[in-house]
């Protein structure tokens, strides 16, 4: 719509206009356009920022009012960008290998960031030099070859829709405009570096520092908004989150400012207020101008709080400006600041290019404006009347001026206007070397001066290598191929400006290694003492901890919680914690898995010796009875109560004590089997025996009743049924769990927490209950029929000493059943053994230290008249 009005009007005064001709010049009623201009066989056009913003309430149907100084707001250091676009130009001409018979001109009108303007600038371009007639030939024909513009994206926007028509290039030194349906199929050649790749970059930089927790200001625009939907929710699922999101206001007219400066003291105290450390800003070319007003706006009481550093990182649009009111501010709170810029090299000799400008040029139209806002002075033949203030003389110095008004090194944006125009320079020069072929093959060319449209053909085929060493080519895509670098502000006390390089994003390395950055190299703003900043919303969860996230609040904010028991986290910031392998167990801070010991009761430990040196001592001392009484066989008080039997007890009770060895050592496939059946059946025979001899001593004092029937029992035939009937039943439940589920070795890996228990699995837990049931049964049996015959008279009478032996053996067994389903690994193992050697003691000491007694001791009682006589 703006560029049909602006056609309308063009045609409404031009009455007199013919095809081809224009005689006719029209006045501008408002500020005229700035015009830098060169004469050349090719023209270049630049739609460049001057750095001076006209109001946005400017519209196409009002006239401005008169021009009033708080209208513009200047920022001079966008002067450089004309002078890259000048001095590439004199470099093209003087090199008599690019564009030879030919030489190179230039156009440059300021945008004033202004969409009028623009329109009004581009189609100048168009038309013939001093004439406003688009499409129009007017006087002599204008070769115009490619446009360079703008520096925000809006403005190459508004240049696109007429250059289009035209099928001009049009190469943007700014980020590329945002499209949509009604605008789509636009062409455009960016020469800044590509966003997704600073995206790409800054989320690296931050996940490298591990700064997950972050504030972002962004324009409130298009470009803006569409930065907030598509880029900040791929760094939400990197794990980064956001303490404020800001958006920083267009600039406008003073009558507006008082609501920015409202927004802008609001945006203060929450940016310094915030936990975050880091700032990322996404903004336009003039938005630092803009953040500059932050410490001037804080609406806190307690103003120390603007000394509150903070790390901005800054995209490659955003440049570190001023406003020309802005001169002597203080910019200590960017110091240290963390910025992307397109690749490129020095240029030494644009140094001295910038050194040689003097106000009195007279094709440059912007100089002198420059100057006089640089230097805060005024040339005297400029105004009417008298002069106030400083007067220009033309020899100030531009290495005076500070960093953020002006620098004589190339910026990021100076060097992709001197890349664009390289690059037309060499498709330029591709095109005439490919129609100087076809002419001398024969062909005819028509209109040849005016068939630039052909030159996109070349342009996406450009590539070369730069003054400055760089290779310049283009993708698919019209998007200039380059690398990024990382650079860190430095600002001094004196508020000089330097920008020292820490760091290179390349495109084409793989993900993982695309960002390179030098730490050391870096300065970080005073407030952090040059330590690492760290920005997180919650102190890191150290190891033995997990993440437990807040409610309502972002993910990054949570509180710290233990690991639960059994489980541990060893790594910062777990979002939950986990269990050990079943080899390992936590550490008590529960940090870290340990390795658990292996367990098993074994000879090398105390326990394990002094078990087996017990079971060994008592099988020594029940050898030693039983070579005594085989010694004194013959005696009475052997001979008492069937003497096989005490042999067999005997003999009984000696494997009993050597069958705790099998309990100790490592269990074997062996070992498992034999432990408990060998235990079951040798205990079944030594109570067996027990309850024969006192059997017999009953039978034997019932059978002396006369007419007692029991006569027929007396003798060894009862003792030995009693023994093989008992002792093959144990026998047989033994077989049978074998058969069906006999023990095995096996690891416990739970039981005990920091042990791996080598065990012998019982295999059937209901089988060996039932052999210890089983030998419990005897053991009730024999103490009951003990117990009734404790009275019965007899010298060498054993009923007594059976009694209080079953009744030791009872209570040994019947609390080894609670204790040993109370302990767990090798415990339980010497809580049997214990358990089978004090059993199998009480009944060695109570039955046979009497008759042991009487037999080394005192001989004299172990004859038949002493026994005769007892009775």
């Amino acid at each position: 719509m703006a560029v049909f009005m602006v056609l309308l009007l063009a045609l409404f005064l031009c009455q007199a206009c013919q095809a081809y001709v224009v005689k006719c010049t029209i006045q501008y009623p408002h500020r005229p356009l700035h015009m830098y201009r060169q004469s050349g066989d090719y023209i270049i056009g630049g739609i460049l920022s001057h750095g001076t913003f006209f109001s946005s309430s400017e519209s196409f149907n009002e006239e401005p009012p008169p021009p009033l100084p708080e209208e513009l707001l200047v920022v001079p250091k966008g002067y450089q960008h004309f002078l890259a676009l000048a001095f590439a130009v004199k470099e093209i001409n003087e090199n008599p290998q690019l564009l030879p018979n030919h030489t190179l001109g230039f156009h440059i009108y300021d945008s004033y960031d202004n969409a009028k303007k623009t329109y009004h600038a581009t189609m100048l371009l168009l038309s013939a030099l001093g004439f406003f007639s688009p499409n129009y030939l007017c006087y002599i024909q204008n070769n115009l070859a490619a446009v360079i513009g703008g520096l925000d994206s809006e403005i190459s926007l508004h240049v696109a829709t007429i250059l289009h028509i035209y099928k001009i290039p049009q190469l943007t030194y700014g980020p590329a405009p945002l499209m949509n349906d009604k605008i789509h199929g636009l062409s455009f050649y960016q020469m800044a570096p590509q966003e997704r790749y600073q995206f790409a970059g800054i989320l690296s930089l931050l996940l490298h520092f591990r700064w997950i927790w972050i504030g972002v200001i962004v324009m409130d625009n298009d470009n803006g908004e569409q930065f907030v939907q598509t880029v900040l929710p791929l760094f939400s699922r990197s794990g980064i989150c956001f303490a404020f999101l800001e958006r920083i206001a267009k600039l406008s007219f003073a009558s507006e400012s008082y609501n920015n400066i409202q927004k802008g003291a609001k945006m203060h105290d929450k940016v310094m207020g915030s936990t975050a450390n880091i700032v990322m800003v996404y903004g336009e070319s003039y938005s630092m101008a803009f953040l500059r007003w932050l410490p001037y706006l804080s609406e806190l009481e307690d103003k120390t709080m603007n000394v509150k550093g903070k790390v901005w990182i800054i995209t490659a649009q955003t440049e570190f400006t001023s406003l020309v009111f802005q001169r002597n501010w203080d910019s200590g709170m960017f110091h240290g600041t963390i910025s992307f810029r397109i690749h490129f090299n020095d240029l030494p000799v644009f140094h001295q290019y910038v050194e040689s400008r003097n106000p009195s040029s007279i094709e440059d139209g912007f100089i002198k404006d420059f100057w006089q806002q640089a230097f805060d002075c005024v040339f005297p033949n400029s105004i009417i009347g008298n002069v106030e203030g400083n007067i220009c003389t033309g020899e100030e110095k531009l290495e005076s001026l500070p960093g953020a008004f002006f620098e004589k090194s190339m910026t990021g944006h100076s060097y992709s206007i001197y890349s664009a125009v390289y690059a037309v320079a060499h498709a330029l020069n591709m095109m005439s070397s490919a129609r100087l072929r076809r002419i001398v093959y024969g062909e005819r060319l028509k209109n040849q001066k005016r068939q630039f449209w052909q030159l996109h053909h070349f342009l996406i085929s450009v590539s070369y290598n730069s003054t400055a060493g760089d290779e310049i080519s283009f993708n698919q895509n019209g998007e200039v191929i380059s690398g990024l670098d990382v650079i860190n502000w430095i600002i001094s006390p004196n508020q000089s400006f330097h920008r020292v390089r820490v760091g290179r994003m390349n495109p084409q390395a793989p993900p993982d290694q695309a960002l390179t950055i030098d730490e050391d190299a870096i300065t970080w703003h005073s407030w952090f003492n040059q330590a690492h900043p760290i920005s997180v919303c919650t102190q890191s969860c150290q190891p033995g901890s997990s993440k437990k996230v807040k409610e309502g609040e972002p993910f990054c904010c949570y509180d710290c919680i233990p690991c639960p028991e059994g489980k541990i986290s060893n790594q910062e910031d777990m979002n939950d914690c986990y269990k050990c392998a079943d080899e390992d167990y936590p550490s008590k801070n529960r940090d870290l898995c340990i390795p658990k010991d292996i367990s098993f009761l074994s000879y090398e430990e105390p326990l394990g010796i002094n078990l087996a040196f017990f079971a060994l001592s008592f099988a020594f001392i029940t050898a030693l009875i039983l070579g005594t009484f085989l010694k004194h066989h013959d005696t009475p008080i052997v001979k008492a109560n069937n003497r096989n039997l005490t042999y067999t007890l005997l003999v009984s009770l000696l494997l009993c004590f050597l069958c705790v060895l099998l309990f100790i050592g490592q269990p074997e496939k062996v070992t498992c089997p034999l432990r408990q059946t060998a235990f079951g059946i040798i205990f079944s025979v030594a109570v067996s025996c027990v309850l024969a001899k006192t059997v017999t001593v009953v039978v034997a004092f019932m059978a002396t009743k006369p007419g007692s029937r029991m006569r027929k029992w007396v003798g060894k035939r009862l003792a030995n049924t009693i023994v093989l009937s008992c002792s093959l039943v144990q026998a047989g439940i033994c077989t049978l769990w074998l058969a069906t589920s006999p023990p095995f070795p096996d690891v416990d890996m739970h039981s005990v927490t920091e042990e791996i228990i080598v065990e012998c699995n019982e295999g059937s837990v209901t089988m060996f209950y039932s052999v210890l049931g089983y030998m419990g049964f005897l053991a009730f049996i024999s103490f009951t029929v003990a117990f009734l015959a404790r009275k019965l008279p007899d010298s060498f009478n054993e009923s007594k000493f059976i009694t209080f032996s079953m009744l030791v053996f009872c209570s040994v067994w019947l609390s080894f059943v609670p204790t040993y389903l109370s302990t767990k690994g090798k415990y339980m193992v010497a809580v049997e053994i214990f358990s089978i050697l004090v059993s199998s003691a009480g009944l060695l000491l109570c039955i046979f230290s009497p008759k042991y007694y009487i037999i080394v001791f005192r001989p004299e009682l172990n004859n038949r008249e002493q026994l005769i006589r007892r009775k």
